[in-house]
């Protein structure tokens, strides 16, 4: 994989150009997008041309030139922007959505776009995980998190309403983070639920995925200068702790035991029943806004979307105005109730998946991530970990809302503890 920092930083050092950075991406597309497909469109010689002709402007804002994958449902004004959907084939948006021109205004170039699953829901697309083909890379961020842990990018941007964020990147062997809520704009974004949706960011390490957030929302949010503190850290198995596999409890349990060796401080906590209420409301909330936010493809164009989507989209109609309401009330009430418990501790840490990557029949399931998303609070998929048969495992790191900065130093304690174990 292409460490962000570590290009960033030869840059700075005269070492690398980004002309030849674009040169890296290229081998790697060359020798793995074939059967990785991690990409819809790709414009290599606009990036290298781009690359050459303003790299002395480049190396002086944050992301120093460095080419970014952005995920089809985020529109672009060069690129075609199709949502995964035939109902978009050749779509070309006017204008390029929010997110993209700051990557422009910090510095980076635009290599790509990255595959997404159908409007960023659960039909499972072309991309295969670049550790094992036979496996997904998961969704619906798939081709981001494809990219990145197959060396053909540095930074790659996606999108969570579910998991989309945090699954692909532990599927994926890579560094995932989803910021708080509302930190990053999602104007010019094919909406799913308004409520919900929150744009991510894919790297290779966590200081990695840190150092691309700060370029971009023009935040403090690095973390890779010198030590970090050990944080206070609470395990959360949840009401759906059943659901994983062994291989992935005992790589959250080891996690736990190996953040304690370095000095944190680390307990166990049991949430409240709210919180069970909390990821049921999730559902509603989601499917009540999608089945407004679709209400043009599904009136007009309901044929040409797939199976899976259009079988939401008919139960969603029976949600009722009262049932989305009170969902939305649970969803208050629980984050009250969790800024409460969080007043206590610094993160929490729960499994990133159910388990390593599943086969490519489907996406992989988000249950480990849907409670947090409604949540609002930073999380980040920390790597480092795999299963009995070498597939990438995640743990989860989630932060208090708005902490987005020691969620992420947090993860990079727990980056480094795993590494001391994995030795």
């Amino acid at each position: 994989m292409l460490s962000a920092l570590a290009l960033a930083r030869d840059i700075d050092a005269g070492k690398l150009k980004p002309a030849q950075v674009i040169d890296l991406c290229v081998k790697a597309i060359a020798a793995r997008e074939a059967d990785v497909q991690a990409f819809v469109s790709l414009d290599l010689d606009g990036a290298r041309r781009c690359a050459e002709r303003s790299a002395a402007a480049l190396v002086r804002q944050p992301l120093r030139g460095l080419p970014i994958g952005v995920k089809d449902i985020i529109d672009t004004a060069d690129l075609p922007t199709e949502y995964g959907s035939p109902i978009y084939n050749g779509h070309r948006p006017k204008t390029d959505a929010a997110i993209v021109s700051q990557v422009r205004r910090a510095g980076g170039l635009l290599l790509g776009k990255t595959v997404t699953t159908e409007f960023a829901y659960l039909q499972p697309p072309k991309t295969r995980n670049p550790h094992k083909a036979g496996h997904t890379p998961g969704g619906s961020s798939s081709g981001s998190a494809a990219a990145v842990a197959a060396g053909m990018v540095p930074i790659a941007i996606g999108s969570q309403t579910g998991g989309s964020v945090i699954r692909p990147a532990a599927f994926c062997g890579v560094a995932g983070f989803k910021p708080s809520y509302k930190l990053l704009p999602t104007v010019g974004v094919k909406c799913f639920s308004w409520h919900l949706d929150t744009l991510g960011f894919f790297a290779a390490s966590v200081g990695d995925v840190a150092f691309a957030a700060a370029a971009v929302a023009d935040r403090d949010l690095c973390v890779d200068a010198g030590e970090v503190a050990a944080p206070r850290v609470s395990l959360v198995r949840t009401h759906l702790w059943p659901e994983a596999t062994d291989d992935m409890r005992a790589a959250v349990e080891n996690a736990a035991k190996a953040a304690s060796a370095a000095g944190a401080r680390v307990e166990d906590i049991v949430l409240p029943p709210i919180m069970e209420d909390a990821f049921r409301a999730h559902g509603i909330i989601q499917d009540y806004e999608a089945y407004r936010a679709f209400a043009f493809e599904y009136d007009r164009h309901r044929e040409r979307m797939s199976g899976i989507l259009r079988t939401m989209l008919e139960k969603a109609a029976s949600i009722s105005a009262d049932q989305y309401d009170e969902a939305r009330r649970v969803s208050k009430r629980a984050r009250q109730a969790l800024a409460d418990i969080m007043a206590a501790t610094d993160v929490l840490l729960t499994p990133s998946a159910p388990g390593a990557a599943p086969d490519p029949s489907t996406t992989g399931s988000p249950v480990f991530n849907k409670l947090w998303t409604l949540m609002g609070n930073p999380c980040v998929s920390v790597p480092g970990l795999r299963d009995a048969f070498g597939l990438p495992l995640g743990v989860q790191i989630v932060g208090r809302f708005g902490r987005d900065r020691a969620a992420l130093a947090a993860a990079s304690f727990m980056e480094r503890a795993l590494a001391r174990l994995t030795r």
